[in-house]
């Protein structure tokens, strides 16, 4: 017994060193240059207004500063509206991508939000730029390859005015011709995928149409579903959702519907019909979820409200400035900050709405293709 054991160990020992010396040298670096790595794209929607709310047009890569964690980026893709993607020459990401050009420009014009005053076509804002009114319709291929998700509140809150949201709901539909992909969504207490995403308009109005009233209302349960439906999409993505009275039904908090929609760039709108001081506690929560996210809060007393506040949805998805970056060597594995400043002659006094921020998701959600940054994950070899 003695005897076998020992030959048994010097046979294990022997192929050991046989193993390590017989090994080619190469190996260890051939494994560390196939070692795959999950790479992920944060796109970050930019909206840039002056004083007076109106957007800011023709703006360049070279003009966008952006910070992670302290960390300059560069960016990767940038485009506005549903303008070319343009990739700009790669520099020194220390650089903060002012490494495009010594003098950045500085934007040709603006054009005017679609809520609040606007000034008249060809009126001179206060920038010295000529403003340009915003059309009723926003044309097709300014928003071509958004994915937008419609939240409709059929909970009891909307029995008064559901025929008035209704329409509301079918004209903003029908306002974006046949550019951007569509899903209608209603809740009550759970939550009914009515129509997914298709560029039938008729479809999606059907889907409104047929809608009926129900009991509670379980908002941010159904708002948290609709986040994770949009966060396996790529490009452009945006929630609106129409409400007219507070949760009582959900049983997650509406910091966790932000955090997620943060972390997948989902831009949450939201349009209540009823004013701020009616509800000051939705109304508080509302403005956190959207403005986390980078969207806006709108509080419609009445129907011609709520189609200016969907009028101004429309016109700020067609104006928005989609960034993207492959973050730099960051040891963070939690959330992350991002600052975003516009750089260049004049532009420095310009309004920046966007996320401020996202946390990374377990690996385990990473491999089943869902982005924490809100762009598309991608294996790449190092």
């Amino acid at each position: 017994m003695t005897r076998n054991r020992t030959i048994s160990c010097i046979g294990v020992s022997f192929s050991a060193l046989i193993a390590l010396v017989g090994a080619p040298q190469f190996a260890a670096q051939d494994e560390a240059a196939h070692l795959r790595v999950t790479v992920n794209l944060v796109q970050l929607n930019v909206a840039v207004t002056d004083s007076k709310g109106n957007y800011v047009s023709d703006l360049k890569p070279e003009n966008f500063q952006i910070v992670e964690d302290k960390i300059p980026q560069r960016i990767n893709t940038f485009e506005e509206g549903n303008g070319p993607a343009i990739r700009p020459v790669q520099g020194n990401p220390n650089q903060a991508n002012q490494d495009q050009s010594n003098q950045p420009s500085a934007p040709s014009g603006a054009a005017p939000a679609a809520s609040g005053e606007t000034p008249a076509s060809g009126s001179m804002s206060t920038t010295g730029m000529t403003a340009v009114s915003t059309p009723d319709r926003i044309s097709a291929a300014a928003m071509a390859g958004a994915n937008i998700f419609i939240l409709f509140d059929t909970s009891n809150y909307m029995y008064r005015g559901f025929v008035y949201a209704q329409d509301a709901i079918s004209d903003f539909v029908r306002s974006m011709d046949s550019a951007s992909q569509i899903a209608f969504y209603s809740y009550s207490r759970d939550l009914s995928r009515s129509t997914m995403l298709t560029a039938d308009r008729f479809r999606v109005v059907n889907g409104v149409r047929s809608t009926v009233a129900g009991d509670d209302a379980a908002l941010y349960n159904s708002l948290l579903i609709t986040v994770k439906d949009a966060a396996t999409l790529t490009g452009r993505k945006a929630i609106v959702v129409f409400s007219n009275g507070p949760d009582n039904a959900s049983s997650v908090p509406p910091e966790d519907v932000a955090e997620l929609a943060q972390d997948t760039g989902t831009i949450i709108y939201i349009v209540s019909t009823r004013l701020a001081q009616d509800d000051p506690v939705s109304a508080a929560a509302f403005e956190r979820v959207s403005r986390a996210t980078g969207g806006k809060a709108y509080f419609a007393g009445n129907w011609r409200k709520e189609k200016e506040a969907f009028g101004a949805i429309q016109a700020d998805l067609s104006h928005l400035y989609t960034v993207s970056y492959y973050p730099q060597a960051n040891p963070n594995r939690g959330w992350r900050s991002i600052s975003v400043k516009l750089v260049g002659p004049g532009v420095e006094k310009y309004h920046i709405r966007t996320r401020d921020g996202y946390r990374l998701l377990p690996l385990t959600q990473i491999n089943t293709g869902t982005d924490l940054a809100g762009g598309a994950s991608s294996d790449q070899q190092q």
